[in-house]
């Protein structure tokens, strides 16, 4: 089935560029040059939750502002979400 593959790979390849963009935003701020707005980034937490949650350990970027405390929320939802899907898709 060639969902099966190509979803998931969309899905890795979504986290991924989330995870570059707040490795960016993170440079940006260090350089002091243009930053990526943070109702932005949230808005992108929502499409890769995994991404923005690696890139924000690795980069130790944004663990301080409270309203990012919603990346791990989110995280948590994407979870359920791929196993209420792995559910539906497996009857």
């Amino acid at each position: 089935m060639p969902g099966s593959v190509i979803i998931p790979g969309f899905y890795a390849i979504l986290n991924g560029i989330v995870f570059f963009l707040y490795a960016g935003d993170k440079r940006a701020a260090q350089k002091n040059t243009e930053r990526i707005r943070e109702d932005h980034l949230l808005f992108f937490t929502l499409i890769g939750p995994f991404g923005a949650y690696i890139a924000m350990k690795v980069f130790r970027h944004k663990t301080r502002k409270l309203k990012f405390y919603l990346v791990p929320v989110c995280a948590v939802l994407h979870i359920g979400l791929l196993v209420w899907l792995a559910i539906w898709y497996a009857k």
